[in-house]
């Protein structure tokens, strides 16, 4: 598998770097989220400052350089992809599959509060099964589907009120 992530320097610079790339790079731990990091036999001192795992964001410091660095991966991309992405959640009205699959369980019923985040049903996809969780606070209006039920891609899964 040729796995990539997308990262994105400043808001300024973006580039793919392949994961290959990564597990090849020479890095000695210095301390708690400090590393010495050979590239190219030049050094770097680098520096983790401050990390938000939910938006995939990080402040570090590179020889004491200050950058915001933001890494997305293939998953994020389908999420995005799929209307799930941070900051577009409060559209959404319904969750359509995303792939064919077929449904391994369903969490939610018709009038059942949710919260952002909450499991609404695993679909299993690919031979992995993938928990679909709710892209926003809100009821549920209605669940079409059952458990078992081998579904096709852009078929309703989930309404929300």
């Amino acid at each position: 598998m040729n796995k990539k992530f997308e990262v994105t320097v400043d808001d300024t610079y973006s580039f793919t770097i392949p994961l290959a790339d990564l597990e090849q790079l020479d890095t000695t731990p210095m301390g708690p989220l400090k590393y010495h990091v050979l590239q190219n036999s030049k050094p770097f001192k680098a520096e983790v400052v401050k990390s938000d795992m939910d938006q995939r964001s990080y402040s570090v410091k590179i020889n004491n350089k200050p950058y915001h660095i933001k890494i997305t991966d293939e998953l994020d991309l389908l999420i995005k992809e799929m209307g799930f992405a941070l900051g577009s959640s409060k559209q959404i009205d319904s969750i359509k599959a995303p792939m064919p699959g077929l449904i391994l369980d369903i969490h939610v019923t018709p009038g059942q509060s949710v919260k952002e985040g909450d499991p609404l049903l695993i679909l299993e996809a690919m031979k992995m099964e993938n928990i679909i969780t709710s892209p926003r606070e809100g009821v549920i209006k209605a669940v079409p589907i059952n458990k078992g039920t081998a579904i096709d891609k852009g078929q309703l899964l989930i309404e929300f009120e």
